[in-house]
C-alpha cells in the first residue's frame, strides 16, 4: 500500500530504510527552506565562567568602590570637620548630603548622554572628573567651598551607577543579572567601608584633610584599573538625545506601577542607611562611649557584611522570590535598628551589622528588579531609581541628624523605622497586586 502524501520530500521517506546524513537531506531543501535550520541562536552576553565575565566582575567592583569611597568620604570625618570650621553636626551633614544629592538630580540628564555615547564612554568620563575633584577637596578652605566641591563630585558620580546597570542589562545574561549587579553593589559596600576606615585611622594622626586625599588617591587607581579591565560592549545600541524622546521614555517608566514601587523601596531603605551612617559616628564620641576617630572609623567594618549580603542577593531572590526576598530585608534592617538602641557597644554593633545586611540586600534586590523590568530606556529607568536613592540618602542624612538633635539616638531609630515600615507597605501592596493580575490572567484564559 503506497504511503500516503504528506507534501514531503520523496528522501525524507527513503530515510526510514536508509541512514541520509543531515546535510545530503539538506541540499534537497530549496534556500527558503534550508535557513532557518543554517541559523542557530547564540546568546552572546557575558555568563559567569564565561569570557570576560571575570574582567567585567572585577572592573565594576573596582568602579563601586571608587563610587562610593568618593561619595562619602566625609561621612566618617564629620566631627571633626564640625570642630574644625566650627559648625554643628546638621551643617556638617551638607558635605554628604550635597554630593548624594547632586548625584540624584544629575543621574537622569546623564543616563541621556549614555544611551547616546556609550555606557563604558560615560563611566570613564565620571570617574575622570569625580578623582580629580577629590584630588582638589582637600584644599577646600572653608564649609562652603567643601560643600561645593563635595556637590560637583556628586554630580560627576552621577553618570556610573546608572550606565553600570545598563550596562549589565545589556552584557550579562538575564539569569546572571542579579549575581553581577550583586557583585556591583558589593564594590560599593566595600567602597563605603574603606573609605570610612582608612579616613578615620589617617584623620586620627594628620587630620581629615589628609584623609579624604588619601582616599582620592586610592580612587585614581581604581579608575585606571577600571579602564584597563572592562570588555567593551557588543550589545549597546545609541539612542537619542531629544528631550521629547527622553521625556517620552521616563513617563513610559514612571507610569509602570511595579517601577514605582522599586524607587519608592530604593530611597526608603537609603533614608535608613543614611540617617544611621550619618549620625553614628556623633553618637560614638559622645560619653559613654568617647571613642576616638581611628575606632569610629573601624566600625565601618561591618560594611564586610553588605559585601555578602549584596553578592547572594540572586540565591535569596532563587529561594523567597523578589517579595519574599524584600520582606527578610526589611525584617533585619528593623531588627537592627531596635538592637541598636542598647547603650551598649556590642550591641550598638550587631545592630549596625543587621541593619548594613537588611539594606544592601534590599537594594540589591530592588535594583536588579528595576533593570529586569524595564525592556527599554534601561539607562533612563536605572537613572530613576538612583535619583530616588540617592535622594533617600540625601535626606537620610539631614533628617538623621535633626532626628539626632531632637530626640538622640532614638529619635534617628525612629525615623529609620517609619522607612522601613514604609518599604514593607509598599511591598505588600506590590504583592496583592500581582495576585490580583494572576486571577484576572486566569479569567482571561
Amino acid at each position: 500500500m503506497p504511503s500516503a502524501s504528506t507534501g514531503a520530500s520523496t528522501i525524507v521517506g527513503a530515510s526510514a530504510a536508509t541512514a541520509v546524513r543531515p546535510e545530503a537531506a539538506r541540499a534537497h531543501l530549496t534556500s527558503a527552506e534550508a535557513a532557518p535550520l543554517d541559523v542557530v541562536p547564540v546568546d552572546s552576553r557575558m555568563t559567569p565562567g564565561g569570557p570576560g565575565y571575570r574582567r567585567m566582575s572585577l572592573a565594576l567592583f573596582l568602579a563601586g568602590v571608587a563610587t562610593f569611597a568618593l561619595l562619602y568620604s566625609t561621612q566618617a570625618l564629620l566631627p571633626l570637620i564640625s570642630g574644625d570650621f566650627g559648625v554643628t553636626a546638621s551643617t556638617a551633614s551638607w558635605t554628604v548630603s550635597a554630593a548624594t544629592g547632586a548625584l540624584a538630580l544629575f543621574v537622569l540628564p546623564l543616563s541621556a548622554l549614555s544611551e547616546r555615547f556609550g555606557r563604558r564612554t560615560l563611566m570613564t568620563a565620571s570617574l575622570a572628573i569625580a578623582v580629580t575633584v577629590g584630588l582638589l577637596v582637600p584644599f577646600a578652605p572653608s564649609v562652603g567651598w567643601l560643600v561645593a566641591l563635595r556637590a560637583v563630585q556628586g554630580a560627576a558620580l552621577a553618570g556610573l551607577p546608572v550606565s553600570a546597570m545598563a550596562y549589565l542589562a545589556e552584557e550579562v545574561r538575564p539569569k546572571a543579572l542579579i549575581t553581577a549587579i550583586g557583585l556591583f553593589v558589593a564594590g560599593n559596600s566595600v567602597g563605603g567601608m574603606s573609605g570610612r576606615v582608612i579616613t578615620g585611622w589617617v584623620a586620627q594622626e594628620w587630620g581629615w584633610r589628609v584623609a579624604v586625599g588619601v582616599i582620592g588617591l586610592i580612587a585614581v587607581g581604581c579608575a585606571v584599573a577600571f579602564r584597563l579591565l572592562l570588555p567593551a560592549p557588543k550589545h549597546f545600541k545609541a539612542g537619542s538625545l531629544r528631550p521629547a524622546v527622553l521625556a517620552r521614555t521616563v513617563r513610559g517608566h514612571l507610569a509602570n506601577p511595579l517601577l514605582r514601587r522599586l524607587y519608592a523601596i530604593g530611597a526608603l531603605f537609603m533614608t535608613v542607611f543614611g540617617a544611621v551612617y550619618t549620625v553614628i559616628g556623633y553618637r560614638l564620641t559622645e560619653a559613654p562611649f568617647s571613642l576616638p576617630q581611628g575606632i569610629i572609623g573601624s566600625i565601618f567594618l561591618v560594611y564586610l557584611v553588605g559585601t555578602v549580603s549584596a553578592s547572594t542577593a540572586g540565591k535569596l531572590v532563587a529561594r523567597l522570590g523578589r517579595r519574599g526576598a524584600l520582606y527578610l530585608a526589611g525584617g533585619t534592617t528593623t531588627t537592627g535598628l531596635l538592637v541598636s538602641l542598647a547603650d551598649s557597644l556590642p550591641l550598638i554593633l550587631l545592630g549596625l551589622v543587621l541593619i548594613t545586611a537588611g539594606f544592601f540586600a534590599g537594594h540589591a534586590v530592588a535594583s536588579s528588579s528595576v533593570s529586569h523590568t524595564a525592556k527599554e530606556g534601561r539607562a533612563q529607568a536605572s537613572a530613576l531609581y538612583q535619583s530616588a536613592y540617592y535622594l533617600g540618602s540625601s535626606a537620610g542624612g539631614t533628617l538623621g541628624a535633626v532626628a539626632f538633635h531632637a530626640g538622640g539616638w532614638a529619635g534617628t531609630v525612629a525615623l529609620g523605622l517609619l522607612a522601613v515600615i514604609g518599604v514593607v507597605t509598599i511591598t505588600v501592596v506590590g504583592s496583592h497586586a500581582a495576585r490580583t493580575q494572576r486571577r484576572l490572567v486566569a479569567v482571561q484564559r
